[in-house]
């Protein structure tokens, strides 16, 4: 029984965050719009996070550069206000999904499918990072 509650805590979380990457998909819309048409090398060839922070940070410095040109603004002020607007944007997203998350776990408290304790670890490790993000489709229930 214990087992299948953690089971059942594990699924609601992971499903949980499994929006949070859908929603981050939504959120990348600016970087969409510079980005490679080919696809993208699998991590079997030797493609690294280094690499693709690499190439989202020239994607992004590309971005801020073109509205810069098209705004007549320097580059600067354009990165530093898309920077913001990310960086809140991220901070809101987070805050839903972790509201979301608190709900459901406790209606699965109330239903007895958690203890308290249970719901508190998960939120927990949500709020610190802990728990993977999921793709698309992580997050249908």
């Amino acid at each position: 029984m214990a087992r299948s509650i953690r089971r059942t805590a594990t699924i609601t979380a992971l499903g949980v965050t499994g929006a949070a990457g859908v929603l981050a998909l939504a959120l990348a819309g600016p970087n969409v719009a510079f980005a490679d048409p080919s696809p993208s090398p699998s991590s079997s060839s030797g493609t690294t996070t280094d690499d693709r922070a690499a190439k989202r940070a020239q994607q992004q410095d590309e971005l801020a550069a073109a509205l810069a040109k098209e705004l007549g603004i320097d580059k600067a002020k354009v990165a530093a206000a898309l920077e913001k607007v990310q960086t809140e944007r991220a901070a809101a997203a987070k805050a839903e999904r972790l509201a979301d998350l608190k709900t459901r776990l406790d209606a699965a408290v109330t239903a007895g499918k958690l203890t308290r304790a249970e719901a508190d670890a998960i939120l927990k490790a949500a709020e610190n990072g802990v728990l993977p993000q999921g793709g698309p489709g992580h997050g249908k229930r």
